[in-house]
């Protein structure tokens, strides 16, 4: 049986919830989700500054009882969509290093919680949100797609599944369903918005061994 860990952007979550279902029937699945247009919604109500920086959100501590609670509302969500083996993980089981200049944000490092591997050992399907626990800081705000990398580098995955809300990579206006990992990062240095962090979280897990797809579009080493 492979490992899949799929990446579910917060404009696709519960809609991903029949691909999941497909997934799992074959191989173990992981699910890292995001929730970055409710988040932007909520902060713009409580007129917060909504800003980003190479794809990763600056987060005060304002902001981040808005990421706290719109991730909470997204897990939960998708967690009922995918049915009785959705194991909710609302934040906190992932290894983050903070992120100067940015606020309560930290960058990923690869590693498989306990309770991540055990839930997979049951049959179950972990969902986690990209929530980390510094020892020090306390939570910090992940990127989704640097989330689900992680995890898929310190679980050994066999792939990675960018679940978005666009068919996949564009080039020129050109759907892409093959790019090598160096010309992801170049195409990254291009490009703004939230296809920056896929392109070098997927180009990232190629690197590692692991299979990555952003919609349509496979990454390769």
């Amino acid at each position: 049986m492979k490992l899949v860990v799929v990446k579910c952007g917060g404009a696709a979550s519960e809609r991903a919830a029949d691909g999941i279902l497909e997934l799992a029937r074959d191989d173990a699945v992981c699910v890292v989700h995001g929730a970055g247009p409710q988040i932007t919604a909520e902060m713009e109500r409580r007129g917060l500054s909504v800003s980003f920086v190479g794809g990763r959100r600056v987060t005060s501590a304002a902001a981040l009882e808005v990421v706290r609670a719109s991730l909470a509302d997204v897990n939960a969500g998708l967690c009922a969509a995918i049915g009785p083996n959705a194991l909710p993980l609302p934040g906190g089981v992932l290894d983050a290093r903070p992120i100067p200049g940015l606020g309560l944000v930290g960058d990923p490092v690869p590693s498989a919680p306990t309770v991540v591997v055990d839930a997979l050992a049951a049959g179950l399907i972990p969902v986690v949100a990209p929530l980390a626990q510094d020892p020090l800081r306390g939570p910090l705000n992940v990127n989704g797609d640097e989330a689900a990398v992680a995890l898929a580098l310190g679980l050994g995955a066999d792939r990675v599944v960018f679940v978005t809300d666009v068919a996949g990579v564009l080039v020129e206006g050109a759907l892409v369903e093959r790019i090598g990992a160096a010309d992801a990062e170049r195409l990254a240095g291009a490009f703004e918005g939230g296809i920056v962090p896929k392109l070098l979280a997927a180009a990232r897990a190629a690197r590692g061994g692991v299979s990555a797809e952003i919609g349509v579009t496979a990454v390769t080493a």
